[in-house]
C-alpha cells in the first residue's frame, strides 16, 4: 500500500501522540473549509468513526474577515484551538480574488510555522493511469520563495514581485529531505532550481542543499533545472525519488506529479512545522460548482488523513483505512464522478466504511 512507506513520524515527537491503542483520545483541530470542504470533511468522520479512530474533533470556521486595512484574513481567535491540538486535518480554503488579499492557506502555514510541504505521489491501487509504478515525494520550502507576499508598484503599469529565499529556510528544507530520505529508505534526492536564471537567490538554496547532502553520503544527490526536470518527468517518472524544491516550484511540481496518478482528488499533502505540528490538508480547490450536491471526492483529504494518523503512530488504523479505500477503488461500484463512476460522495463513503 502506498503510504506504508510513510509510516515514519514526519516530524519529532510530541508527548501527545500515541498508539492507536492507547485509551485516551487525541484532539485534532477539524478546518472543513469552503466550496466541498464541509462534505469531504463530513466524509472524513464518518469512515474514522467507523473504523474508531481515537481523535476527538474541534472544527473550526475560517472564514475570512475584513481587517481594518480592508484586506480579508483568517479571524485571529480561530487559530487558538490549533494552538492547544498542534495536530489539524484542513479541507480546502478559498482565498479572496483581489488585489492586497491574504492567501488563507499560506497565512496558516506562516501562522505555525509549517516550514516543509511533503506531498506523496504514488500510484494508486485499482486506478490505472498513463503511467505505472510512481513512487515520487516532492518535499516544498513553505514559508517563503514567490510566496512571500511582497508585492508593489514601481509606477504605474508597473508592479514588482519580490522572491526571498534565506539560508535558514533553505538548510531547514534540505535537511527535512534527507532525514525523510533516510527514513524511508530511499535512493536518492533530487533538488529542483533555476539558478542559472537566479544565481544569488536559487543558487543560496542550491549551496545549501549541496551541503547538506555531504552529511549524508548514504543518500545519492542530484540537482536539476526546473524545465529539464519537467520534461523528464513526463518521460520517465521512475527515475526520480525525493524531490526537494522552493515554495513556487514545488507548488508546480507537486501538482504535476498529482496528475501522473490522477490527480489532486488522489493526492495527500502533509505541512509539518517543528515539535511535532503539523495541518494534512487536501490540496485540490473548493470545486464551488458541485458545492452542496454530494458530488465531491473525499479521496485526497481520507488520505491526508492517513498520513495524519500515521504522524500520530496509529499505524494499524491507517492501514486498514488505507486497504478499505482502495479495495472500494478498486470494486468500482461506488466511484464518484472524478473517479469515473456516477455514485454520490456518500454512497463512496458508504462503500468504504462498509470494507472497513
Amino acid at each position: 500500500m502506498w503510504t506504508t512507506r510513510y509510516a515514519h513520524r514526519l516530524a519529532k515527537p510530541s508527548s501527545r501522540c500515541m498508539s492507536s491503542s492507547a485509551a485516551e483520545k487525541v484532539r485534532v483541530t477539524l478546518f472543513p473549509g469552503d466550496g466541498i470542504g464541509p462534505e469531504i470533511s463530513s466524509s472524513v468522520q464518518k469512515i474514522f468513526s467507523v473504523a474508531d479512530v481515537p481523535i476527538v474533533w474541534e472544527p473550526v470556521d475560517v472564514t475570512p474577515v475584513k481587517s481594518p486595512s480592508g484586506k480579508f484574513i483568517i479571524p485571529p481567535e480561530s487559530l487558538e484551538p490549533m494552538k492547544r491540538t498542534k495536530i489539524g486535518l484542513k479541507g480546502p480554503l478559498a482565498t479572496p480574488i483581489g488585489k492586497g488579499h491574504q492567501s488563507l492557506n499560506l497565512a496558516l502555514r506562516k501562522a505555525f510555522s509549517l516550514y516543509a510541504n511533503v506531498r506523496p505521489c504514488k500510484s494508486v491501487v485499482g486506478y490505472k493511469t498513463a503511467y505505472d509504478d510512481v513512487d515520487i515525494v516532492t518535499i516544498r520550502e513553505n514559508t517563503e520563495g514567490e510566496y512571500s507576499g511582497i508585492e508593489h508598484e514601481i509606477v504605474p503599469g508597473v508592479v514588482q514581485s519580490i522572491k526571498v529565499i534565506t539560508e535558514n529556510a533553505s538548510t531547514k528544507v534540505s535537511k527535512f529531505a534527507f532525514d525523510f530520505a533516510k527514513a524511508q529508505g530511499r535512493r536518492k534526492v533530487t533538488a529542483v532550481h533555476k539558478s542559472n536564471i537566479m544565481r544569488m537567490s536559487d543558487g543560496l538554496f542550491l549551496d545549501c542543499c549541496r551541503r547538506m547532502s555531504e552529511k549524508y553520503p548514504e543518500i545519492e544527490f542530484t540537482e536539476m533545472y526546473l524545465d529539464t526536470l519537467c520534461m523528464a518527468m513526463v518521460q520517465d517518472p521512475k527515475q526520480f525519488d525525493v524531490l526537494v524544491l522552493p515554495n513556487l516550484y514545488g507548488d508546480i511540481l507537486s501538482d504535476l506529479c498529482a496528475g501522473l496518478i490522477g490527480g489532486l482528488g488522489l493526492t495527500p499533502s502533509g505541512n509539518i512545522g517543528a515539535d511535532g505540528v503539523a495541518i494534512f490538508e487536501a490540496v485540490h480547490g473548493t470545486a464551488p460548482d458541485i458545492a452542496g450536491q454530494d458530488k465531491a471526492n473525499p479521496t485526497a483529504l481520507l488520505l491526508s488523513g492517513i498520513m495524519m494518523l500515521r504522524h500520530l503512530q496509529m499505524h494499524d488504523l491507517a492501514q486498514k483505512i488505507e486497504q478499505a479505500i482502495f479495495k472500494t477503488i478498486t470494486e468500482g461500484k461506488y466511484l464518484t464522478g472524478d473517479l469515473g463512476g456516477k455514485s454520490s460522495c456518500s454512497d463512496y463513503t458508504n462503500a468504504i466504511c462498509d470494507n472497513l
